[in-house]
């Protein structure tokens, strides 16, 4: 399979990992810790980014076939269990889209006037009618063509990444005030600090989504070498726009002043307002607007792919096997749709909208992680129980090589889903205990819905 005519290069594997994982409007919730991001995002990318990279890669090259993490958990433990984890996958993305969304409102409500970026029943308006919206656009067939995303990603993503990091520099190197310091001792993760290590949830967040990226691994030639080289400029490339585009925010903002929904707008005001560039801001708001709707548009479907599948294979009831003359699986979207509408209401209800913006990436985190939990433990059972099979990239090391990423991985999943239920500090998120509830009520509503399946379909058959 990897002499395919077409071919992926290794620049071309470099991009689409990239771009499957790098993010803008993750960059205000990693500011807020200051320095000591550094030393979180090295240990996220060891202890989670490049296990994840590694073992999705392999199951993607070993069973490449349609339907992702559903058709590798599946082959391990069957598949009830390969349903629960592609349903943790999808239910994810649906907590994602009203994150990226409110961060869309958030920069359009900063340009028309920065108190509507504060203003929860703005952002939940914009929420809502822009997500239904893309959902009626991909009902109908309309799919954003590959021109439209390729403007969308550079636009959105490239340019004012490199952007807000080129200020920042500027900013450093001409003696402005710096709001944090980079001595050593402030670089260096301050352990007893239990509030430091809720930067993990953030960071671990940044990073999701690799797997995605690693069905390529087959369109590649020689993946053997090739991977591991395109991973390696990836997780460079990952780590170095994510890390200095959030210091960039760090520098120019006070910590209590970020907003996790218009920090980006924010920092980018207070570069511009030094140096008499505001002109600027509506140009950057646009391309920040355009980055995000375009994200949303192309992911609307995407991850839906993979649970039809799973609909295929009796995991679901009929009725979400639905497709409309367009081929778009009808009943999934509005669905999906209808879930967004639900989770967006907790901009209505929580104290801040930081503390809903966190709420909803902490849950993300933790539906996500133990996704990624299933997916290590599958990687481990398939070489033990298909010990000859193999694609064209395999982890080297053998059997101990294969336990020894997938062990690192998961210790990253573990300490992620224990310190995703510390309630941050500097952010309003309520009383510990009504913080903690609202996560463990929702991690078991959101789990809860491929059991209630099992069950309604097998009372059907």
């Amino acid at each position: 399979m990897s002499n395919k005519k077409h071919a992926l290069t290794i620049f071309s594997l470099t991009m689409i990992t990239v771009g499957s994982v790098d993010s803008i409007r993750n960059l205000p919730a990693t500011a807020l810790f200051g320095s000591q991001l550094i030393a979180f995002f090295i240990l996220g990318a060891l202890f989670f980014l490049i296990p994840t990279a590694l073992v999705s890669a392999e199951l993607a090259s070993g069973w490449p076939k349609q339907g992702g993490v559903y058709i590798w958990v599946k082959e391990a433990f069957g598949k009830k269990v390969g349903f629960f984890a592609i349903w943790l996958q999808w239910i994810e993305n649906v907590i994602w889209y009203p994150t990226i969304l409110s961060f869309v409102a958030g920069t359009i409500g900063y340009l028309i006037d920065p108190m509507l970026a504060n203003n929860p029943h703005f952002l939940w308006v914009v929420i809502v009618s822009s997500f239904w919206s893309a959902t009626l656009v991909n009902l109908r067939g309309m799919h954003s063509s590959a021109w439209f995303s390729n403007v969308c990603a550079i636009s959105g993503l490239l340019l004012p990444m490199a952007l807000i990091i080129a200020l920042g520099a500027v900013w450093i190197l001409s003696d402005n005030p710096v709001q944090i310091t980079f001595d050593l001792k402030a670089i260096v993760p301050h352990w007893s600090d239990q509030s430091m290590w809720v930067s993990l949830t953030a960071i671990m967040m940044s990073f999701c989504g690799i797997e995605i990226a690693t069905v390529h691994a087959n369109d590649v030639k020689n993946p053997q070498h090739a991977f591991p080289q395109a991973l390696t400029y990836s997780v460079i490339i990952i780590l170095s726009t994510l890390m200095l585009g959030s210091l960039a925010i760090a520098v120019v903002l006070p910590k209590h002043d970020i907003n996790l929904v218009a920090g980006i707008m924010q920092a980018f005001h207070a570069f511009f307002a030094q140096y008499h560039l505001l002109w600027l801001m509506p140009l950057v708001a646009v391309m920040l607007v355009l980055g995000g709707l375009g994200g949303v548009s192309n992911w609307i479907i995407a991850p839906t792919k993979g649970l039809l599948v799973a609909s295929h294979d009796g995991n679901l009831p009929l009725i979400f096997q639905r497709v409309n003359k367009h081929e778009a699986p009808m009943m999934m979207l509005i669905a999906q749709a209808v879930i967004v509408t639900l989770l967006s209401s907790l901009f209505l209800f929580m104290p801040s909208v930081n503390g809903s913006y966190w709420l909803l990436t902490a849950l993300a985190a933790q539906l996500y992680m133990l996704m990624y939990g299933v997916m290590f433990l599958a990687a481990i059972k398939l070489r033990l129980r298909f010990p000859n099979h193999r694609g064209p990239f395999r982890i080297p090391g053998g059997l101990m090589g294969l336990v020894l990423v997938s062990g690192i991985g998961l210790v990253g999943v573990l300490t992620t889903l224990v310190v995703s239920f510390i309630p941050p500090s500097g952010i309003n998120v309520g009383s510990v205990f009504s913080y903690e509830s609202t996560l463990v009520g929702g991690l078991i509503a959101m789990c809860l819905p491929p059991f209630v399946s099992a069950w309604w379909v097998s009372r059907t058959v």
